[in-house]
């Protein structure tokens, strides 16, 4: 994994947990720090979190390393 996708993947987990917080707390932690939803820095994060999004699609469709293994495939770089 390289350290975009590992960037990504954190930025996804951040906006996982908001969304989380949101839908059973009605609570959004991003609007909350960076001064609410229509704030410059929140849309910021905002985007950089769908970013991420649409950058962990390729997860989806990457081989995984145990398919590798069983198939002795090596995978792309």
């Amino acid at each position: 994994m390289s350290t975009i996708q590992r960037i990504a993947l954190i930025l996804t987990i951040i906006g996982a947990i908001n969304w989380g917080l949101i839908g059973f707390f009605q609570f959004d932690l991003v609007a909350t720090i960076f001064g609410g939803q229509n704030a410059a820095l929140s849309r910021i994060i905002y985007g950089l979190v769908g970013i991420a999004g649409l950058i962990n699609l390729g997860l989806l469709f990457a081989p995984s390393e145990a398919a590798e293994r069983r198939t002795g495939t090596e995978p792309a770089k």
